[in-house]
């Protein structure tokens, strides 16, 4: 069984979310605040984490931030916000997905076990190479040389996805729905944005954008 530590200071939406994912048959840990949160994570070393972003003691940015520098968790972030601040920048610390307030349940629960099936799917146990840069599939990590390039979760898989097509023009669509698992009627936006964390990281001749269309690898020839 897979457990879930799900944070939300409004008792409402803490006990319905952990009704519903209990009914599921996830085992569930709960967090009221920040600091409570970090415990817990620590404490249980949750499979995966629903975190509200509006948390008192600290917000769930600074959770997020703080869960992923001990180890690479899923977040799946929970915002009552319109705009996209809240989403881009939890993406950028590591957050895997997000939510907006009010949400349905079974769109959530559909949401946590596509991250917990991408998790669980086995990875090819062939390292990666593209010009000065190696990808280690099984452990996730990314050497330029001797140097270990730090990636979040969807930085890492995004990379992945595109150094196993060299050169190939890869679509948003396309990266939205084997990355993220998402088909249709999602903004591409969040997949540009992981482009310009990872240009940041690796370089700005790294990845081509194809405009119109999507993404590709340069690689050496």
């Amino acid at each position: 069984m897979k457990r879930i530590l799900v944070v939300d200071d409004e008792p409402t939406i803490l006990a319905a979310v952990a009704t519903r994912l209990r009914a599921e048959e996830f085992l569930v840990e709960t967090a009221v605040d920040g600091p409570s949160a970090v415990a817990a994570a620590a404490a249980t070393d949750p499979d995966l984490v629903v975190l509200d972003v509006m948390l008192p003691g600290f917000d769930g940015l600074e959770v997020c931030r703080r869960i992923q520098a001990v180890r690479p968790t899923p977040v799946l972030m929970l915002t009552a916000r319109s705009d996209e601040t809240d989403m881009l920048v939890g993406l950028g610390i590591g957050a895997d997905d997000y939510l907006t307030k009010p949400f349905s349940m079974r769109e959530l629960v559909a949401r946590i076990r596509v991250l917990l099936r991408r998790m669980d799917r086995a990875a090819d146990v062939q390292p990666l190479t593209f010009g000065e840069y190696r990808i280690d599939l099984q452990a996730r990590r990314i050497h330029r040389g001797t140097e270990e390039i730090r990636l979040t979760r969807i930085e890492f898989d995004v990379l992945a996805f595109l150094a196993g097509r060299p050169r190939a023009v890869v679509t948003r669509e396309t990266l939205l729905e084997h990355v993220w698992g998402w088909t249709s009627g999602v903004e591409s936006r969040t997949v540009d944005s992981h482009v310009k964390a990872l240009r940041r990281k690796l370089g700005t001749g790294v990845i081509r954008t194809v405009h119109g269309v999507g993404y590709a690898l340069e690689t050496p020839r």
